[in-house]
């Protein structure tokens, strides 16, 4: 899709239409995957936040009323980015952006064939992570995935080499969706590097709220075995747009990887257990028991100062 649409939202929100800032002077933000599950909470945490809010997608769909203006077309397509900036400059003024939020891909494999999942999702990032450089953008925030482990859709056997799983984790993937996620994290690596910016990828497992959530724990807690390759991780769709928020304001500087997740399994079992049940020649790392989640989050805490604030127990 390149056809390319901008729609800017009546000014009805005490903005000042002259330098792009807003009460707070928090600034602008251009969110990409805005109408998605989790970019709809993104713009609602980014607003509620003080900031202004350029949202793009494929379509607007349910997206947010908050974003000031909306720009829809393929991530994927170089004038579509362009047009994206282009309308975010125009909303943020002589301050310029105050940071991307970019959540625009494919959310899983089988969507679409192999090849154009990793084509998109790696082109997309890499077009708006190289736009944002050249304009001086300060800060990206990007979504990645506990996928990029490489154990969630493998499509044989594979078992993490220790728990709980940090980002310096050995790479496993041997599917496309999961290589999309890596290389989006080296293209944000490669973005520091070529401009300076600050990057940080944050490392989703399954993000759910109401009834997506709980027909997941169902699922999970019905057959355990069949999440195992996910390792049971989840988070609530709430603190995913917190983190975002974290991310966005966190005073770090460089490229980063953080794990994102909630604090506790989806599963009933103890996490021993279920290790012991269905990775069992995985290391168990000090600390690690109870229903602990099988992802290290430390990252998040000590360079975001994150913490979930949601548990379905």
């Amino acid at each position: 899709m390149n056809d390319r649409q901008t729609d800017r939202a009546d000014r009805t929100d005490g903005t000042d239409q002259t330098d792009g800032t807003d009460r707070t002077g928090r600034g602008t933000v251009l969110v990409t995957g805005a109408a998605g599950g989790i970019g709809r909470f993104v713009v609602r945490a980014l607003t509620g936040a003080g900031y202004r809010v350029v949202g793009a997608d494929r379509e607007r769909g349910a997206a947010d009323d908050g974003c000031a203006r909306f720009v829809t077309g393929d991530l994927a397509d170089a004038a579509t980015v362009t047009a994206c900036f282009t309308a975010a400059a125009e909303e943020a003024g002589p301050a310029g952006l105050a940071g991307v939020v970019h959540l625009a891909a494919y959310p899983a494999p089988g969507i679409v064939a192999e090849d154009e999942t990793l084509r998109a999702n790696v082109l997309a990032a890499y077009l708006v992570f190289q736009e944002a450089g050249r304009r001086g953008v300060r800060r990206i925030v990007a979504a990645s995935s506990a996928s990029a482990v490489g154990l969630a859709w493998a499509d044989r056997e594979l078992h993490p080499v220790y728990v709980p799983v940090d980002e310096d984790h050995p790479d496993l993937t041997v599917d496309s969706y999961g290589l999309s996620k890596v290389m989006t994290e080296q293209a944000a690596a490669f973005t520091t590097r070529r401009w300076g910016t600050d990057t940080v990828l944050l490392r989703f497992p399954f993000v759910g709220a109401g009834a997506r959530l709980r027909a997941r724990l169902d699922e999970v807690h019905a057959d355990p075995g069949g999440n195992s390759k996910e390792l049971w991780g989840w988070l609530h769709t709430e603190d995913a747009a917190r983190s975002v928020l974290a991310a966005l304001t966190a005073e770090l500087s460089g490229h980063h990887v953080v794990n994102i997740c909630a604090p506790d399994s989806a599963a009933l079992e103890p996490s021993l257990d279920l290790l012991s049940a269905y990775h069992p020649d995985t290391e168990v790392r000090e600390g690690f028991g109870g229903h602990d989640t099988f992802f290290d989050t430390r990252r998040s805490r000590e360079l975001l100062g994150f913490v979930p604030s949601r548990t379905w127990r």
